[in-house]
């Protein structure tokens, strides 16, 4: 901000905020010190370009910075590199009556006849020492005067400097850009926005509160023109009010799955005066800045207070689901463009993300069992901590681990999620483990402490069965690996509990094998079951290459055959030297077994059916012309 900005009386017209407080200086320029730094070295050295192009953000101070640059280079009475800002010179750009300054408008002024015009006056003296052209938009020039302007950007006089700048750098011609030096300007973050704006209120006396100057802040997201423009409409209307909480509420409602409150808070937003294509595109930006505050707080263009607000929102939300979120409003704006009501678009996307459906969709499940591990988690912490009474979880005569009622309740579940079905139905939380059931006498047993089948011995509260799971995508057969390792021992009471080789067998080609990736399978087909001995299945491999390889997809084949089973399934795998193992069904010999070197051998399908042909019409096949006798 300018320290010589004349106040505004009643015999002067009115300036907006942002023409009365331009920057006249380099140092007044706030937020650009490396591009301010560079151009008052080179006109205090005299090293001056022939072509700079400054690119950035609209309201970051390019043309303003561009004008300062002109007032340096024909100030008549400069100050280590800085203008002076009383002389003629100054006076005269500042006013923009200055014979020495040309500024152009491309986006209006975009064609070949204008450019050629502008050009044919470039080698005319002026009266000052430089003669600067401030080319504006320049991206919008036409091809055409764009390749006139080339020849004289390669070649001024050399008392011409040219001065070009863009909202969209991408779209300058790269041979344009090649003969510039490029200056990039970056948006202001809340911080430095926040101590303009209120250096701005105090001298012009406006007497708004600081939320007044936070809602500028926000609403200028980074521009120093959009926000000073924003505290000036603020400043006309007496302050007004703070337009982001009915936004707050909206975000809240979402964390909290409450789809009437949701709808309440899109309706009061509406209410307001807030067209639903600005609402979500609000909500977005207000989602993506919570994502930011959490990931990379120093990219958000908020003042400190408020990036911790959102830094809190992130966490209460969980960051799947305010990605998840983020992609939904995303789409729905681009429905928006279609639809014949936008607010209803918006409001299905929102009850979308309110009420999740029961589905499998990896994306929903994924940002549903993370919640789960975040509400376990906290759980976990809160009953470890000095103090707590919580009692330990029971554990049953096989060593697992039974969550207490409240679990499904801590994780944000629906009640019918946190109903049992049955004994054969019985669900558990994530990351608890269930293993077959021990031996145990009948006067032991009790009704209310039975162990689940092993078929559902390994499910996610509020999810389907696990039989319907098992044709998923592999990360939710990695998340269920990585809950079952994490929780189960592997010891040798466990062993009892494992299939046995017949009924590894059985399922390995025809189901299990399928279920793996593709590299996966090119490595463990060509392999086979040997045993089950000391808590683990014994995988053989026919050669050492193929072992080494093997290993890598150790996991993952473990994580398919427990999915399988619903228990843990530890694999060991071995190098197969033709020991001598079980003999598998019907009596064949496993020595007896060919292996096939193929690259994958669940490509192998069945050769279609060859259609039965008559020998006589075959014999005319072979000799065409021939004909049958009698």
């Amino acid at each position: 901000m300018a320290e010589d900005v004349p106040p505004h009386t009643d015999s002067q017209p009115y300036q907006a905020l942002y023409r009365r407080y331009r920057p006249r200086r380099f140092a007044d320029v706030r937020g650009q010190e490396p591009v301010s730094r560079a151009l008052l070295n080179a006109v205090r050295e005299d090293r001056v370009a022939h072509a700079y192009l400054f690119s950035g953000p609209r309201g970051t101070g390019k043309t303003s910075t561009a004008r300062i640059l002109a007032m340096a280079l024909n100030c008549e009475a400069p100050v280590g590199g800085e203008p002076d800002g009383t002389c003629a010179s100054c006076t005269a750009i500042r006013a923009g009556s200055s014979m020495d300054v040309f500024e152009l408008d491309a986006a209006s002024n975009r064609k070949l006849d204008e450019m050629r015009d502008l050009l044919s006056r470039v080698a005319l003296g002026t009266p000052g020492r430089w003669k600067i052209y401030i080319i504006d938009e320049v991206h919008q020039l036409t091809s055409d005067a764009a390749s006139a302007l080339l020849k004289t950007l390669e070649e001024p006089p050399s008392h011409v400097v040219f001065v070009l700048a863009t909202t969209d750098p991408q779209k300058v011609l790269p041979t344009i850009l090649s003969r510039t030096q490029h200056f990039e300007f970056r948006l202001l973050d809340g911080d430095l926005l926040t101590d303009l704006l209120s250096n701005i209120n105090q001298d012009a006396g406006l007497g708004l509160p600081p939320e007044a100057v936070e809602l500028a802040v926000r609403r200028g997201r980074g521009s120093a023109r959009d926000a000073e423009s924003a505290l000036e409409q603020l400043a006309a209307a007496g302050g007004g009010e703070d337009d982001g909480s009915p936004l707050v509420e909206l975000v809240d409602a979402l964390a909290e799955r409450d789809v009437s409150r949701t709808l309440q808070a899109v309706a009061s937003a509406i209410a307001a005066g807030r067209e639903p294509r600005r609402l979500g595109s609000d909500l977005v930006e207000h989602l993506r800045n919570a994502f930011l505050a959490v990931q990379a707080p120093t990219l958000v263009l908020l003042p400190g207070a408020l990036t911790a607000k959102l830094a809190e929102t992130a966490s209460q939300m969980g960051l799947p689901f305010l990605v998840r979120s983020m992609e939904v409003v995303g789409q729905a704006m681009v429905d928006m463009r279609d639809s014949v009501d936008p607010r209803v678009t918006l409001e299905v996307a929102l009850i979308r993300l309110a009420s999740p459906p029961a589905s499998t969709s990896l994306t929903e499940l994924l940002e549903r069992v993370e919640r789960l591990e975040r509400a376990i988690s906290e759980k976990g912490a809160a009953a470890s901590a000095p103090g707590a009474g919580a009692p330990p979880p029971s554990a049953t005569p096989t060593g697992s681990v039974e969550p207490g009622p409240t679990a499904a309740q801590g994780a944000g579940l629906p009640a019918q999620a946190q109903q049992a079905a049955g004994p054969s139905q019985a669900r558990v939380a994530l990351g608890a483990f269930m293993r077959g059931p021990a031996p145990a006498s009948p006067a032991s047993a009790s009704p209310a402490s039975a162990s689940p089948p092993a078929s559902s011995a390994l499910q996610l509260t509020g999810l389907p069965p696990l039989a319907d799971l098992r044709a998923t995508a592999p990360a939710i057969t990695l998340v269920t690996t990585l809950a079952a390792s994490a929780t189960a021992p592997t010891s040798d009471a466990h062993a009892g509990s494992l299939p046995s080789r017949d009924e590894l067998t059985k399922v390995w080609g025809d189901t299990v094998l399928d279920k793996l990736s593709r590299p996966a399978k090119v490595y463990m087909a060509s392999g086979r079951f040997v045993e089950v001995r000391d808590g683990a299945a014994v995988f053989a491999l026919p050669d050492a290459g193929l072992l080494a390889r093997a290993n890598n997809y150790l996991n993952e084949t473990e994580g398919a055959l427990s999915l399988f089973f619903g228990r843990r399934v530890p694999l060991r795998l071995v190098l197969d030297n033709g020991a001598a193992a079980a003999e598998p069904p019907g009596g064949a010999s496993p020595g007896g077994e060919e292996t096939y070197d193929l690259d994958d051998v669940a490509d192998i399908a069945d050769a279609p059916p060859v259609p039965a042909i008559p020998v006589e019409e075959r014999i005319l096949q072979a000799f065409p012309g021939s004909v049958l006798d009698g």
